[in-house]
């Protein structure tokens, strides 16, 4: 059998959809929030330009979409492809198809920004130096001290973090639905306990001051970015690159590459690797000078 045949056709046991809308409910199913709103979006472009039904598309529709997205940036480009493909693989494995049209397309091969990202240990440090608010400057230093992602942060509430005879240590409910335990040092543990007050076990760790309840990917975006600026860096930081720097910097100073995967929540050792600049047991937080 080709490759083409084994790659493109699956033949379903059983039929689990009846129509689009359905397929795409049960693939969404389960997702988060924010993948479930970019998917919607992604899909609605491609099926708003095939003017087709899941399964009339072609392999030639799909290419000509491929082809129509070459104005965006690569990243971009290949994200909405990828999209176009996780549905068509998602349709076949529950029977609604019996060929997958998006199988043969490639996804476009994209530069390995990485190293554009990673601050220094001088530029961290200069952000937390300047950062004179209290809840702002924890945010910043458990951004960077757990390298814990800006929804998992966001999503934090006082019953889970817990102290440790050492310091503490802080649970959060990541990508995959996988949860995770990660270790603080003394000083950072102090600093995240000193915001608790007369908080309850389920209020935010960080809350809003606006809305009065958890703060949003938004507004520590913009705390990240206004601290960066303050330091006088010329990039655009994001609350990702704080999550870089950990993994750069715990590797730098001689974190085994399988910690710093189990802190960071990585499927793949081949994702933590990416940070292969450094230098090759306890949390990679520990090895940071925070």
């Amino acid at each position: 059998m080709s490759a083409l045949t084994t790659t493109s056709l699956i033949v379903p046991q059983q039929r689990q959809a009846d129509t689009d809308e359905h397929v795409l409910a049960l693939w969404l199913h389960g997702k988060a929030d924010t993948t479930q709103a970019i998917y919607r979006l992604d899909t609605a472009r491609f099926l708003d330009y095939v003017q087709k039904s899941l399964d009339h598309v072609t392999l030639g529709d799909v290419q000509q979409y491929a082809d129509s997205l070459a104005e965006l940036a690569p990243a971009t480009k290949a994200r909405m492809i990828a999209t176009v493909k996780s549905l068509f693989t998602f349709a076949c494995k529950i029977g609604y198809l019996t060929f997958n049209p998006a199988a043969p397309v490639s996804l476009p091969t994209l530069k390995n920004k990485l190293s554009e990202r990673i601050l220094d240990e001088e530029a961290v440090m200069k952000m937390l130096a300047l950062e004179k608010d209290p809840r702002n400057h924890c945010l910043l230093r458990l951004l960077y001290a757990s390298g814990i992602r800006v929804s998992e942060l966001c999503a934090l509430t006082w019953q889970d973090v817990q102290e440790r005879k050492d310091g503490g240590q802080v649970t959060v409910y990541g990508k995959g639905g996988k949860t995770r335990t990660i270790l603080l040092s003394a000083g950072t543990w102090k600093e995240v306990i000193a915001l608790r007050g007369e908080a309850g076990r389920t209020d935010p760790v960080f809350p809003s001051r606006k809305h009065h309840g958890f703060l949003t990917r938004v507004q520590v975006m913009r705390i990240v970015r206004v601290a960066g600026a303050r330091a006088g860096l010329q990039q655009i930081v994001s609350p990702h690159w704080m999550r870089h720097a950990h993994a750069s910097h715990s590797l730098d100073r001689g974190a085994p590459v399988h910690l710093v995967q189990s802190t960071l929540g990585h499927a793949s050792l081949a994702t933590t690797s990416r940070y292969s600049h450094a230098r090759p047991n306890e949390s990679s937080g520990k090895y940071l000078p925070v």
